[in-house]
């Protein structure tokens, strides 16, 4: 097929001529001013004769913030659109520049294929991307990246524009003069098409819950997160091939059985020691429960609550604090962990004792917002029954084996191998943990923790804790070992990822970076991208501890995941009354996806709504 390429604000065509000629591409050239004004400057009539006899499309009077005007619909499909060192002319500032750019990125989208790509040349510093050196302070720039997510485009790449190595090519406009102007450290800008921000309805999931078919509505923070089908044989995910591959080394010393057949998404009971706001709560209706279509946000509000919600709304003896004796028949939750059902596969004797029985899954948790907690996770633990005088060697011999393979896979990707290292627990007052050992450690009594290093600083505290290592007698004779691991903070390592939520992206550019599930450094299709700050304060509500979990969980549903940092920057407590005020900063960014100033502030109401309606504080 042609590759239709359009050029706008063309000022003597060099530019366009350079590409003419080029095998299986149609040129359509184009400029602001008449063929009269044009052809008066240097280079520009030889150019455009050029282009003509080349095939070439040559338009006048084109104005780039409505581009559709000019082109039949059959014509509007371009692959490429360059506008190279776009300026309003004269001394117009950068207010005035990046207005000119956020119109043609809007004209720009009607007008381009969906795998098209928008090539932007901007003088040194301009953009106001990192790229740039040095770099401008932001609100001198025309923060190009910003202004393109406003009509759904990201920077997908930046790169120097090198004048001298385009054939014939001499740049001009100088205060709409035909004089040049410096380009030296000048950067070329490529946008692609951003998939759309998601807009998740209320979902209904159906499992096999205790020989009997249930649904419940899926809390609408995990919508897009339920059956995505990561860990499904046939799959490509990254967190699929480093699963297979800790298995792939374990089955080398141990014999293997799958059991993940058998495990439930959701639970029912009490839970020793964990924090109740930190589990997605499910309260099953007793009556016949609604199909996908007759479900809304009323009928899911009314069946999904937190743990404190459901608390102070329906049992008086609790009123929002958990107790001992708070218990509803038809109360579950969404299972945080493996490890519990890899104890009650122990407790049933289901197991052959010298054999590794592997688990894994997605697990979900509420949790504060960082750069590495996650919400929903992809959890493998290993199960192994031996005699009480082998324990020691059956630890070594499963932690050289998950060596192995973390090991493999780095060197796959890298080349290099990180440091990992088995630590003792000691003391978990003195350990620092990071989300995921920290709630492990509540399920269960760790002995050790596997640690991953980012860095060649040689100290496991610097690096990552990936996995835990636990044991249990069950009889005089034998005893389990318990090998959990994070396989998406395991991914996100190996690959290079910094952030988490990549790992969940609808963006088919992702898996396209990991063919036939093959691992290597992830390269981001997103850079630079734009975050906005906003603040929000309150008073919180007489006599009830602040619920800082469900404050964070709100954050993330009303924002799609968009909320990447939440700090609070002040508190204030009135000596008079005893009220307390607290004052947060939110900062809202994303990895995968455009995201516009508008977008971000709808975000921030809807935020300040949720809040005030279901954390009852009181705005300021």
């Amino acid at each position: 097929a042609v590759r239709r390429v359009l050029l706008l604000g063309e000022g003597n065509f060099s530019f366009a001529a350079s590409l003419c000629g080029s095998a299986g591409t149609h040129v359509v050239a184009t400029c602001y001013e008449s063929e009269e004004e044009v052809c008066g400057r240097e280079r520009a009539a030889e150019s455009i004769r050029q282009l003509r006899e080349g095939g070439a499309e040559v338009v006048f009077s084109v104005d780039c913030t409505k581009l559709k005007d000019y082109f039949l619909p059959e014509e509007r499909e371009f692959d490429c659109i360059y506008f190279n060192f776009p300026h309003c002319g004269r001394k117009a500032g950068v207010v005035k520049n990046r207005e000119l750019l956020a119109h043609f990125f809007h004209s720009s989208a009607e007008v381009l294929t969906e795998e098209g790509e928008i090539h932007v040349a901007l003088c040194n510093g301009q953009g106001g991307t990192p790229a740039d050196q040095p770099r401008r302070e932001w609100h001198n720039s025309w923060q190009i990246v910003a202004v393109a997510a406003g009509a759904g485009f990201i920077l997908s790449n930046v790169h120097p524009f090198k004048a001298e190595t385009i054939r014939g090519y001499k740049c001009t406009g100088y205060r709409s003069q035909d004089k040049s102007f410096c380009i030296e450290g000048a950067l070329n800008h490529i946008f692609t098409r951003s998939t759309p921000l998601p807009h998740f309805k209320p979902m209904i999931c159906e499992i096999q819950l205790e020989n009997r078919k249930v649904s419940f509505p899926v809390p609408q923070v995990l919508v897009d997160k339920i059956n995505r089908g990561f860990l499904e044989l046939n799959s490509n995910h990254p967190v699929q091939t480093v699963k297979e591959k800790l298995t792939a080394e374990l089955s080398q010393v141990f014999p293997l059985q799958n059991i993940d057949y058998c495990l439930s998404l959701l639970h029912q009971g009490h839970l020793n020691d964990i924090c109740h706001s930190s589990v997605f709560w499910i309260i099953l209706s007793p009556e016949e429960t609604p199909s996908t279509g007759e479900m809304s946000n009323g009928v899911a509000n009314a069946v999904l609550f937190s743990h404190v919600d459901f608390c102070r709304d329906t049992c008086k003896n609790c009123r929002g604090n958990v107790q001992e004796g708070c218990r509803i028949s038809n109360q579950y939750y969404l299972r945080p962990s493996l490890l519990p059902c890899a104890r009650a596969i122990i407790q049933r004797g289901a197991f052959v004792p010298g054999t590794v029985h592997v688990l894994s899954g997605p697990v979900f948790r509420k949790c504060l917002i960082t750069p590495y907690s996650m919400p929903v996770f992809h959890e493998v633990v290993f199960v192994c029954a031996v005699n009480r005088d082998t324990e020691d060697s059956c630890i070594q011999m499963l932690v050289n084996s998950i060596k192995t393979g973390i090991h493999s896979l780095q060197q796959t990707v890298s080349g290099f191998k990180q440091n990992i290292s088995l630590q003792e627990v000691i003391s978990l007052e003195t350990t620092e943990l990071n989300d995921f050992a920290a709630f492990e450690s509540h399920l269960s009594n760790i002995q050790y923790f596997i640690c991953m290093e980012i860095d060649t600083s040689g100290s496991c505290e610097e690096g990552f804790c990936v996995g835990i290592i636990r044991t249990e007698l069950v009889s005089s004779e034998l005893v389990v070992v318990f090998a959990s691991l994070n396989l998406d903070l395991l991914a996100m390592l190996i690959c290079g990822m910094s952030d988490w939520r990549m790992l969940w992206t609808s963006d088919t550019r992702f898996l396209r970076q990991f063919p036939r599930g093959a691992l290597r450094l992830f390269k981001s299709f997103s850079l630079y991208p734009p975050s906005y700050v906003h603040d929000v304060s309150f008073w919180v509500p007489d006599g009830e501890q602040f619920d800082e979990v469900a404050f964070h969980t709100i954050a993330r549903q009303v924002s799609g995941e968009m909320v990447i940092s939440i700090q609070l920057i002040d508190s204030f407590q009135q000596s008079e009354t005893g009220r307390k005020s607290l004052c947060y900063r939110l900062t809202f960014q994303s990895c995968d996806k455009a995201l516009s100033r508008q977008e971000v502030a709808e975000m921030q109401r809807l935020f300040r709504k949720e809040i005030n309606q279901r954390l009852r504080v009181t705005l300021r």
